[in-house]
């Protein structure tokens, strides 16, 4: 809709001005070396200089437990849905592309209210990438930068920042960015150059293919040996899964209060590589070998996902797996790699 720049402390005085209204701000702080979404108390904590955080901004589209609804032994029940307008700063175009997907995937067939809602009432203010983290990889997936679903984006040029306004609600933030001018040729030829320069740099682990051909070397590696050879070390811990964007997978339980008359249904994070993850009535596990979960997490990336949401790959390159696995197998890089040397593709 309009592109604009502001100084660094113009930007600052907005955000206070965002903590000041009545809506909730999230953005990304420091955790001693590491960084993290968290509600925002002074703009002072921003930071928009990171190279990662340690659990992505899917947790304020998704939580990690969200109650759906209330109900009574006498039948009645309550549909419980989220209702506070919420400002998410200094989201990164890999995390900005996961959310799309979620977008897509809650929106599609058995149209989520619960999730579609709560997205609703959130605005993102992304910003492109200022320094990378050890194991990003998004160049490789075509995710280091982002041109959809943000509200505001934010690109760092040296003692200013530029600003792009694209939907609706990110105009009606703008009232409050006191001092934002119109964006000069110069202004966008040095984002432009921060653009040029992260679709390259942002890969610590290069890709020997394209991400569009995923789906067809998964096609001819389901019996391949690699997830036998990776699957000895795996924990199943599960920490690929809850650490990943893209990764939605949720169980659902129903709790009754000690009143034995009330109680809730309520939804909590779930991840493919747990051991019981696939235990169904009966107590049968039709996914009890942990190279058959290994695989699955790789296939649902590569193969059935993109099937679901018209190609797009579900791993944005973010890394973030790869710091988490301590037995430092869950590399997806490293495994589409192997199959690409090993695999005959007719």
């Amino acid at each position: 809709m309009s592109v604009h720049t502001v100084t660094k402390e113009q930007f600052k005085s907005f955000v206070s001005a965002l903590i000041a209204s009545d809506r909730r701000v999230v953005g990304v702080q420091a955790k001693g070396d590491r960084f993290a979404f968290d509600d925002l108390k002074s703009a002072q904590d921003l930071r928009l200089d990171y190279d990662v955080t340690i659990l992505p901004p899917k947790k304020y589209v998704l939580p990690q437990q969200e109650n759906l609804l209330t109900f009574q032994v006498n039948g009645q029940s309550q549909s419980v849905c989220h209702q506070q307008k919420t400002v998410l700063i200094g989201v990164h175009p890999y995390d900005m592309a996961a959310i799309n997907q979620m977008d897509m995937l809650f929106s599609q067939g058995e149209y989520d209210v619960h999730y579609m809602n709560r997205r609703k009432q959130i605005t993102v203010i992304a910003c492109d990438v200022a320094r990378p983290s050890p194991n990003v990889f998004a160049s490789s997936m075509n995710t280091a930068t982002i041109d959809h679903g943000y509200d505001m984006l934010v690109t760092n040029i040296g003692s200013s920042y530029v600003v792009e306004v694209a939907t609706d609600k990110g105009k009606e933030l703008l009232s409050l960015m006191n001092g934002a001018r119109d964006a000069s040729q110069n202004d966008l030829g040095a984002r432009k150059a921060v653009w040029d320069k992260n679709e390259g740099w942002l890969n610590q682990h290069k890709l020997d293919c394209k991400p569009s051909f995923l789906p067809k070397l998964l096609e001819k590696s389901y019996q391949h040996p690699v997830w036998e050879e990776k699957a000895r070390l795996c924990y199943s811990c599960g920490s690929c899964n809850q650490v990943c964007p893209t990764c939605y997978c949720f169980d659902v339980q129903d709790e009754v209060n000690w009143d034995l008359k009330t109680g809730c249904r309520y939804r909590a994070w779930d991840g493919c590589l747990l051991q019981n993850f696939a235990t169904v009535a009966g107590d049968h596990n039709f996914r009890k070998k942990r190279a058959d979960r290994f695989r699955h997490r790789l296939y649902r990336k590569g193969k059935y996902v993109p099937a679901k949401i018209d190609g797009q790959i579900a791993c944005v390159g973010c890394g973030r797996c790869i710091t988490a696995c301590t037995a430092k197998i869950a590399n997806p890089v490293e495994v589409y790699n192997e199959l690409m040397k090993r695999t005959e593709i007719g």
